[in-house]
C-alpha cells in the first residue's frame, strides 16, 4: 500500500522549511518570463520546425506547432495552478506525491531525470558543435573534439557545464541575471531573423499547405519499419504514410521538443518571491511570447525555400532555407543565435535536475545526505556538483543524441499525471489561494487526452526505450526508495 501514500500540502510545505535544505526567494516575474524563454527558445527554434516541415508537415508544420502550443498551454495551466497552491521545488514529481502516491510520484520524477539530464548532455553536446562551427565563420579552425588515447571526447560539453555549475552553486539571482542577458541577446537575434526572412517569402511555397500522404522516405527519422512507426499507427495496422494530416500530427509531436521548459520553471517555485501572484503570469506569459515566436520563424521558413528543399536536406534548419535563397550572411548570424540560445538552455536544465533530485532526497526517495543546501548560498551545492559530471560526461563521450525522442515522452507521462492531478487536488485543497484552472474538469482532462495522443505518435521504438527506463526505476525503488522513505518511516 506503501504505492499509494500521498503527501498533504502542510507536509510538502514542511519539508522545504526544513533547515539545511532550504531555497531562497529571490525570482521575480520577469525572471520566469526569461527562464521559460531562455529553455524554451534554444537551438530547437532554429531547427526542428525544420526537420518536421520536411519531413512530415510541409507548411502545414505551422498547425504542428498550434496544436503542440495548444496542448502545452493546458497542461501549463495545471502546473500554474499547482506552483501556486503548493509553491516548493520538485515539479510533477511533488504534484504527484500529494494526489496519486509515492509509487507513481517516483516514476515521474525519475522521467523527469531522463527528460532533463538527457536534454542538457543532448543540448551541451551540440553546443559545443556549434561553438566550432562559428569559430570557423570567424576564421579560427578548432575542433570539437579531441582525442584521449583511443576515445573521442567532445570538450565543448565539459567547458559550458563546468561554467554553469559553478553559477548555479554561486546562486539563484546571479545565473538569472546572467541567463537574462543572455536570452534577450538571442531574442534580439531572433526578430532580426524573423524580418529578414520575411523580406525573401515567396507565398507560391505554401501550395500544397497540407503536403498529400506518400509512402514515408527512409531517412530523418522517417521509416517503413515497425521501430521507424508512430506507436498509434502500429497499434491499428494502419500503413506507413509521411505528410498529411497524419504528418500534421507526427510533427507536433517532434516539435513539442520547442516547448520543453516550462514544466521546469515550475521545478524554481520554492525560489518565487509571491509565487501565488508571480508564477502564473511568468509561465503563461513567457508560453505566449515563445508561441508567437516560433509561429512567425515558422512563416518565414517554409515561405521561403519550398518543403520540399528541407526534405532533401541531412539536417534541415532554418540557416538551410537562407542559403538556399542566397542569403549566406544571415546563416552565419543563424549559427551566431544557435549558441547563445542553447547557452541559457544548458543552464536552465542543470538548474532543473538539482531541484528535482533534491525533492528526491529530501523525501528519502534518494540518499537524503545529498540533499542539502549551502548556509550561505541556500543552493544544492552537491547535487548540482553531480548533474553537472553525469551531464558532461555523457555529452562528452556518447551519442546521446540517439535519446531526443525520449526527452518527449518523458515530458508528456508527466504532464498527462499533473493534468489528472488538479483533479485530485481540487478535492483535497478545495479553497487553495493563487490561480485556478478555468473550466474543470474538462480543460484537465482534455489536457491529459492530448498529451497521451501525442505520445503515441512517437516512434515504437522510442516506446520501448522508455518502458525500459520506467522497468528500471520500479527496481531502483523498489531496492532503495521504498525502504527509505520518509512518509513510510513516518507511520
Amino acid at each position: 500500500m506503501q504505492w499509494l501514500k500521498t503527501k498533504t500540502v502542510a507536509q510538502a510545505l514542511a519539508d522545504a522549511d526544513e533547515p539545511g535544505r532550504q531555497l531562497k526567494r529571490s525570482l521575480g516575474t520577469f525572471d520566469l518570463m526569461i527562464l521559460g524563454l531562455a529553455v524554451a527558445v534554444g537551438a530547437g527554434i532554429f531547427s526542428v520546425g525544420a526537420r518536421a516541415a520536411g519531413t512530415f508537415a510541409g507548411p502545414a508544420v505551422i498547425f504542428s506547432f498550434i496544436i503542440a502550443a495548444f496542448t502545452c498551454a493546458l497542461a501549463i495551466m495545471c502546473y500554474a495552478e499547482f506552483a501556486s497552491s503548493v509553491p516548493v521545488t520538485g515539479s510533477a514529481y511533488t504534484y504527484t506525491y500529494l494526489t496519486m502516491g509515492e509509487g507513481l510520484a517516483w516514476i515521474i520524477g525519475w522521467n523527469l531525470l531522463l527528460e532533463m539530464i538527457s536534454a542538457a548532455a543532448v543540448i551541451a553536446k551540440y553546443w559545443g558543435i556549434y561553438l566550432s562551427t562559428v569559430l570557423s565563420i570567424a576564421g579560427i579552425d578548432l575542433s570539437s573534439t579531441i582525442q584521449l588515447g583511443g576515445l573521442t571526447m567532445y570538450w565543448g560539453p565539459f567547458f559550458i557545464v563546468a561554467i554553469f555549475t559553478v553559477l548555479l552553486i554561486a546562486g539563484t539571482q546571479v545565473s538569472a541575471k546572467v541567463n537574462n542577458v543572455f536570452t534577450i541577446l538571442k531574442l534580439a537575434i531572433t526578430v532580426v531573423v524573423i524580418v529578414v526572412g520575411f523580406t525573401y517569402m515567396n507565398t507560391d511555397n505554401f501550395t500544397p499547405f497540407i503536403p498529400p500522404s506518400q509512402p514515408p522516405v527512409v531517412a530523418h527519422g522517417v521509416s517503413g519499419d515497425v521501430w521507424g512507426q508512430p506507436m498509434l499507427a502500429w497499434l491499428f495496422g494502419a500503413a506507413p504514410s509521411q505528410y498529411g494530416w497524419l504528418g500534421v500530427i507526427s510533427g507536433a509531436s517532434l516539435v513539442f521538443f520547442a516547448f520543453l521548459g516550462f514544466d521546469i520553471v515550475a521545478t524554481s517555485a520554492e525560489e518565487v518571491k509571491d509565487p501565488q501572484r508571480t508564477l502564473p503570469r511568468g509561465i503563461l506569459g513567457g508560453l505566449a511570447l515563445v508561441t508567437v515566436l516560433y509561429i512567425l520563424v515558422t512563416l518565414a521558413l517554409t515561405g521561403m525555400v519550398p518543403y520540399t528543399e528541407l526534405a532533401k536536406a541531412e539536417n534541415p534548419s532554418l540557416a538551410t532555407a537562407f542559403i538556399a535563397v542566397g542569403a549566406g550572411w544571415a546563416a552565419q548570424i543563424i549559427s551566431v543565435g544557435v549558441l547563445v540560445g542553447m547557452t541559457t538552455v544548458v543552464m536552465v536544465l542543470l538548474m532543473g535536475s538539482s531541484r528535482v533530485l533534491l525533492a528526491l532526497c529530501r523525501d528519502g526517495l534518494l540518499p537524503r545526505s545529498w540533499g542539502v543546501t549551502s548556509k550561505k548560498r541556500q543552493t544544492p551545492e552537491r547535487l548540482q556538483i553531480a548533474v553537472g559530471v553525469v551531464v558532461a560526461i555523457l555529452a562528452g563521450f556518447t551519442k546521446v543524441e540517439a535519446l531526443e525522442e525520449m526527452i518527449n515522452i518523458g515530458t508528456l507521462s508527466a504532464f498527462v499525471l499533473v493534468s489528472v492531478g488538479i483533479l485530485i487536488l481540487r478535492k483535497k485543497n478545495p479553497h487553495s489561494a493563487g490561480y485556478r484552472v478555468p473550466l474543470v474538469p474538462f480543460l484537465p482532462v482534455l489536457s491529459a487526452l492530448l498529451c497521451v495522443y501525442l505520445m503515441m505518435n512517437l516512434t515504437t521504438l522510442t516506446w520501448v526505450r522508455f518502458l525500459a527506463w520506467m522497468a528500471l526505476g520500479v527496481v531502483v525503488y523498489l531496492a532503495y526508495g521504498m525502504r527509505h522513505s520518509r512518509l513510510a518511516q513516518s507511520k
